[in-house]
């Protein structure tokens, strides 16, 4: 076996932990989660997050690690265009859950805590839309990783 390989399973999997934990929070947790009472609601969603959000930062190291480990291995000269472009998008897409762990994911802790729910509900708000860029930025960069070699 190839380090080439062992360096895409792990990329791949970084990816498919980040983004699709992302799609199951929006399309799945979330709609289940509206009908609860704020302080359900809020509570959930914080311990979900601090779940989540630890192995978000394992799968970013992984993803950021074997994306350039492969692009050193290619040559960055020689690598598709699309595979830059990838690197890019996935270092915007790390800075943008920088901002949510170091901004409102700490709010909505502190709003749970205190059991201030209309923060709370402000903070998680502002995670939701972040975490729809980081989704819509997510499935882009996999369309681009599968068919833009295609181009």
């Amino acid at each position: 076996m190839k380090l080439h390989h062992i360096l895409l399973f792990a990329h791949l999997a970084g990816v498919i932990v980040w983004v699709g934990g992302m799609a199951f929070a929006h399309f799945c947790l979330r709609p289940a989660a509206l009908p609860l009472p704020p302080a359900l609601r809020l509570s959930l969603w914080s311990g979900v997050f601090r779940r989540f959000f630890p192995i978000v930062w394992l799968a970013i190291a992984v993803i950021v690690v074997s994306g350039f480990a492969m692009l050193v291995e290619v040559g960055f000269a020689q690598a598709p265009r699309s595979w830059h472009v990838m690197a890019a998008v996935g270092l915007v897409m790390a800075g943008i859950f920088a901002s949510i762990w170091f901004g409102p994911w700490r709010a909505l802790q502190q709003a749970v805590a205190a059991e201030s729910w209309a923060q709370g509900a402000q903070a998680l708000n502002l995670i939701r839309q972040r975490v729809t860029i980081n989704l819509v930025l997510g499935v882009l960069t996999v369309l681009l990783a599968t068919l833009g070699l295609a181009f």
